[in-house]
């Protein structure tokens, strides 16, 4: 009994090491891809998954990338395929955009397709819209014409790809803010803002005319000018505004006039009060010279008392032009 038992567990233990080692061998030797590879006529040795393992580039993205390349008749070197997956490359993603290229009559080389997918650029939705042209609407973008009426326009830009620009030319936004520079120039060349509704197709003509897909990733089929509005009137509202401007100008200079004419008024009462406060001191000299007589001054006296009574009946009781003593 006691033999039995520790046979039995001989061959567990002899068991165990055989079937870690058969794990080891399946991991590292993948049969069924290496099947599926022979099967579609994309063979590739057991060797080479052997080493695809060992270099950590999993063999069921590169044989399925390569399985579906060769069935739609392209020729993609292996070495080329795991390089640009340790480049950090989506690699189905490429062998479908070179597909999708192909079938579509679009020279697309895989050096060219690995760029495009590693400077961060969706490849295959870039061939896609060399096949179906996508329409990108712009906001809406706001002009004045030169009769001082705003214009608020939309456009439809039909753009497709340009595969030989996609990697360093610029993006959808360029494309967007040209097309708004286009609308505002010619909308503010305009001389009327009727002459730009009875003819819309002016600014995307003029658009055109300027190549403004020069430089970027997509080549412009068409502008279309969705919708034109008439917005405010500008040209009042800056008269309006000028206007109150000078008003306020002029009212700033009124002001500045009436108070140096106050200012010299005062002066000039000043002056008054000062030769008036003179004059009895010129008296009480005339007197100690000779030169005035005490008849003189009861005269004088008289003078004044007379004037005074004419002012009270005339109205005129405040008028002090004649100096009292």
């Amino acid at each position: 009994m006691l033999e039995s038992v520790f046979g039995l567990f001989g061959a567990f233990g002899l068991l165990v090491p055989v079937v870690v080692l058969l794990a080891i061998v399946l991991y590292l030797v993948p049969i069924p891809l290496w099947i599926a590879a022979w099967a579609s006529g994309a063979y590739v040795g057991l060797f080479t998954l052997v080493a695809m393992r060992l270099r950590r580039v999993p063999p069921s993205v590169i044989i399925t990338a390569r399985i579906s390349a060769v069935k739609a008749g392209l020729q993609i070197p292996l070495d080329d395929l795991e390089a640009h997956f340790l480049a950090g490359g989506d690699v189905v993603r490429v062998v479908n955009a070179m597909i999708s290229a192909d079938k579509a009559n679009i020279p697309l080389t895989f050096k060219r397709a690995a760029a495009i997918d590693l400077a961060g650029r969706d490849v295959l939705e870039a061939v896609q819209m060399s096949v179906l042209p996508k329409v990108i609407e712009t906001p809406r973008v706001a002009a004045v014409a030169r009769d001082g009426i705003q214009l608020v326009g939309v456009a439809r830009v039909t753009v497709r790809t340009n595969i030989d620009r996609l990697v360093g030319g610029a993006g959808a936004e360029t494309i967007m803010a040209r097309v708004g520079e286009g609308m505002v120039s010619t909308i503010g060349s305009a001389d009327s803002h009727k002459t730009v509704l009875e003819n819309p197709d002016h600014i995307s003509k003029h658009i055109l005319a300027k190549g403004l897909d020069a430089g970027t990733a997509y080549e412009i089929l068409s502008i279309d000018i969705a919708d034109v509005d008439v917005g405010e009137n500008i040209g009042a509202k800056l008269q309006i505004d000028q206007a109150n401007a000078d008003k306020q100008i002029a009212q700033a200079k009124a002001e500045e006039r009436r108070a140096m004419a106050v200012a010299k008024e005062q002066e000039m009462r000043a002056k008054v009060v000062e030769a008036e406060s003179e004059v009895p001191l010129a008296m009480a000299e005339a007197f100690r010279s000779g030169k005035l007589g005490i008849m003189d001054y009861y005269r004088m006296r008289n003078l004044q008392a007379d004037t005074d009574m004419r002012d009270n009946i005339a109205g005129n009781p405040n008028d002090t032009s004649t100096p009292r003593v």
